[in-house]
């Protein structure tokens, strides 16, 4: 009886109760989930303005009641400027991956579908990308089209873009070849029908699992591209940045790169868990 009752389930309810089973997911949603609210609700519980942000007779304050987080070298609340550093790294996560998705899916389906001449010259642009550290190649087009939040997403978006072009040539690959797609040829359905109506609804599941997997790793090279000056910019409230300029004054206020450090780790420990947690639900080779 509870056989035939899985079986009832949608494709949805039975992803949805196979993530509910992983802990790690659970937990990664919950953490996710409250940087998302905390980065919606930042503007409203705590109104910020970093230009004005300064009390030099605060400066370089010990975590206390006043201040849980302390001060910086410019008397400013870390607490708060963490809060609001959360909008600043999300946002970037969120576009870079983006970027990343709509171009290295657009080049792996064309890559994947048509082959030939086409795979050839993607996968050696691919693999051109790919031999290149991805910190390093986002610091050489930073440098190329300069420092600043903005570019800073584009650079991090652009260096992922190898990993949706190799995962969605490899899964279009596998889907071609199904019998849903001769169908869909043999009652001629063109090129892009088939591309985008077929084979892409149908490989979407390790698209979004690495997709959030990469949230957490573009939090990381956009903090690593703060950090040296070629992210966003003072006074900007920015994780990396934050990290930056305290590490001038390390030994006399750790608390300064601390919290903002801490704020990555768990926002990346996160997305991680999620990720893993998105993966279990979605394998169709995991139990009902």
């Amino acid at each position: 009886m509870a056989t035939s009752e899985a079986y009832m389930r949608t494709p949805t309810q039975q992803a949805w109760r196979r993530f509910m089973r992983s802990s790690s997911g659970k937990a990664g949603l919950l953490i996710v989930g409250f940087f998302v609210l905390l980065a919606l609700l930042a503007p409203l519980i705590m109104p910020y303005d970093a230009t004005k942000d300064r009390n030099l007779r605060e400066r370089l304050k010990p975590p206390s009641a006043e201040h849980i987080m302390g001060t910086d070298e410019l008397g400013r609340d870390i607490f708060t400027r963490v809060v609001h550093g959360s909008r600043i790294s999300l946002r970037v996560g969120v576009f870079a991956v983006g970027i990343a998705v709509v171009a290295g899916t657009f080049l792996g389906l064309l890559a994947g579908y048509f082959g030939g001449r086409t795979d050839m010259l993607i996968s050696w642009l691919v693999d051109i990308m790919l031999s290149f550290p991805s910190i390093l190649l986002a610091i050489a087009i930073v440098a190329v089209i300069g420092p600043g939040i903005s570019n800073a997403m584009i650079a991090v978006g652009i260096v992922q873009i190898p990993i949706y072009a190799r995962l969605t040539r490899s899964v279009v690959l596998s889907l071609k070849e199904q019998d849903f797609v001769a169908a869909a040829e043999g009652l001629g359905a063109g090129r892009a029908r088939i591309i985008f109506r077929h084979i892409l609804p149908n490989g979407l599941s390790p698209l979004i699992v690495q997709a959030t997997l990469s949230i957490a790793t573009a939090i990381l090279d956009a903090a690593g591209l703060g950090f040296l000056g070629l992210g966003a910019q003072p006074p900007q409230p920015e994780w990396g940045l934050m990290i930056s300029k305290g590490f001038l004054y390390f030994t006399r206020a750790p608390w300064i790169s601390l919290f903002p450090g801490v704020a990555i780790m768990i926002a990346v420990l996160g997305f991680n868990l999620l990720g893993d947690g998105l993966r279990d639900a979605l394998d169709p080779r995991t139990s009902r």
